[in-house]
């Protein structure tokens, strides 16, 4: 691929609810400023599972896939797509992000299983984007 291809191709993120959290404000809000960014964007919807949020992440191929959750439910849940995008080999060539409600006595451990970035309350659009954009693998 040429240097002039990988600046021009699309960044294709899955923005998902993972278990029982219903609160997709969030979610929605990044999804839609990935999408004006120029990503293509991919919504999971509420309440899917580990897996079937893993499953999504690897049939529509994404470069990044963030994670919403407000539940406190991430030190069960992440560490299962993480373990789930591994056993497709996806992992390696998946930005993983984290946004929501995450504490900060929990966000080493997320970062040692292999998350990339985590984004609460508060975090710019634009330092997401700009996170997404320099970290998304090259394919």
């Amino acid at each position: 691929m040429s240097t002039q291809d990988s600046e021009d191709r699309t960044i294709r993120c899955l923005v998902a609810k993972v278990g029982l959290d219903g609160h997709d404000r969030g979610a929605h809000v990044i999804a839609r400023a990935f999408r004006d960014a120029g990503f293509e964007v991919i919504y999971s919807g509420l309440h899917k599972s580990p897996d079937e949020i893993v499953q999504a992440a690897v049939q529509e191929d994404v470069d990044a896939l963030g994670i919403s959750i407000l539940s406190g439910a991430h030190n069960t849940l992440v560490p299962k797509i993480v373990e789930g995008l591994e056993s497709y080999d996806a992992f390696e060539d998946t930005l993983v992000l984290v946004g929501g409600i995450i504490p900060d006595e929990d966000r080493d451990e997320l970062y040692e299983m292999g998350v990339d970035g985590i984004f609460g309350p508060g975090s710019s659009m634009a330092e997401t984007i700009e996170f997404v954009r320099e970290n998304a693998p090259e394919r």
